[in-house]
């Protein structure tokens, strides 16, 4: 097994990194999709509907595939020996960050069932402040693969 994932590699990363940016673009949008649905619909109304089926669309025919996906050979590439140095502090700053992604996307999940009803906790301010979340967590990322401190 540990020869076929050292071989495979280059494919395992290359897959990986296409899973990455797909879900971290479902990341970016989501959130500013909430932002108009909740600035721009009544609930009920003809908009509320699009905007639903548009999130619903997003989360569960991009995202949550693009996640699952990013977390499987992301433990491919992990597995790979000579990788990754366990000794080092960057794996463990990706491993949160990743961690603290799949969070955030969870939190995206919840607010949408919200957003099928009535319920409107979250304001459009508010979205639009978590839609960063993804960005400081991606820098972190970023940081800790390629400066691997």
């Amino acid at each position: 097994m540990t020869d076929l994932l050292t071989h495979a590699y280059p494919w395992i990363k290359s897959l990986h990194i296409m899973a990455v940016i797909s879900w971290m673009a479902g990341l970016f949008y989501l959130p500013r999709l909430f932002v108009y649905h909740v600035e721009q619909s009544e609930p009920g109304d003809s908009k509320d509907l699009v905007f639903q089926e548009m999130e619903r669309k997003l989360l569960g025919v991009i995202m949550s595939p693009a996640m699952i996906a990013t977390w499987v050979f992301g433990l491919c590439l992990v597995a790979t020996p000579g990788i990754v140095d366990w000794g080092s502090v960057w794996p463990w700053t990706k491993a949160a960050a990743v961690l603290g992604m799949s969070w955030f996307h969870g939190w995206l999940g919840q607010r949408r069932r919200e957003l099928t009803t009535s319920d409107r906790p979250v304001s459009g301010r508010q979205f639009r402040m978590m839609n960063e979340v993804p960005t400081v967590l991606m820098i972190v990322i970023v940081l800790s693969v390629v400066v691997r401190f």
